[in-house]
């Protein structure tokens, strides 16, 4: 059975590498924002929702705004998109199921939030643009030769790399590396220990 695990570096602010992830995760916010403008927008003028497609075209068409294109990888930007496309669909959960039951005890579900102004956002970069040599993740140019060494990748059982999240943590970046595992199916009960 293959299963999915975690493993955190945390990237501190002596880190050479700390003030580029963190405008990267700046960019991110920044995007995040802006496609949460566009899809309030369009929600409260026509009361529908804009897709994750053609969020992604208008986004990419903008010349006015390049935070689309400063971000490290085309898939790190619409990881943005589809991260907000999940926010938005669990809003129309919310509503569908408020509008059911009506409870006094919680209100009215709210449309997503933007994040703050002088915030960071969750920056991910996926296998498609990381590789994985020798138990080191090799990184997109535009992250400057930023590289890390995984634990992981030494463990008999380790199966495959997913992706990499970056958490802006207060004082801190946390660098999470997706991966799987095999692991031995459990024996069926049988009633005998």
């Amino acid at each position: 059975m293959i299963v999915q695990r975690v493993e955190k570096h945390i990237i501190k602010p002596s880190d050479p590498y700390y003030a580029m992830l963190d405008h990267f995760c700046f960019l991110s916010k920044n995007l995040y924002n802006h496609a949460n403008f566009i899809l309030r927008h369009a929600f409260l003028k026509n009361h529908k929702a804009v897709s994750y497609g053609d969020m992604d075209k208008i986004l990419k068409a903008d010349e006015e705004y390049p935070d689309y294109r400063a971000m490290p990888t085309a898939q790190s930007a619409q990881q943005v998109l589809r991260l907000l496309e999940k926010n938005w669909k669990s809003f129309f959960q919310s509503i569908k199921g408020w509008t059911k039951k009506k409870d006094n005890d919680t209100g009215k579900p709210k449309l997503p939030k933007y994040k703050k102004k002088d915030g960071r956002n969750l920056l991910i970069l996926t296998n498609q643009n990381v590789k994985l040599e020798k138990g080191i993740l090799k990184f997109p140019k535009k992250l400057e030769g930023f590289e890390l060494k995984l634990n992981c990748c030494e463990r008999d059982n380790f199966y495959s790399f997913h992706q990499v999240r970056f958490l802006p943590k207060q004082g801190h970046i946390v660098a999470e590396v997706v991966y799987s595992i095999s692991i031995c199916e459990a024996k069926p009960e049988n009633q005998r220990y």
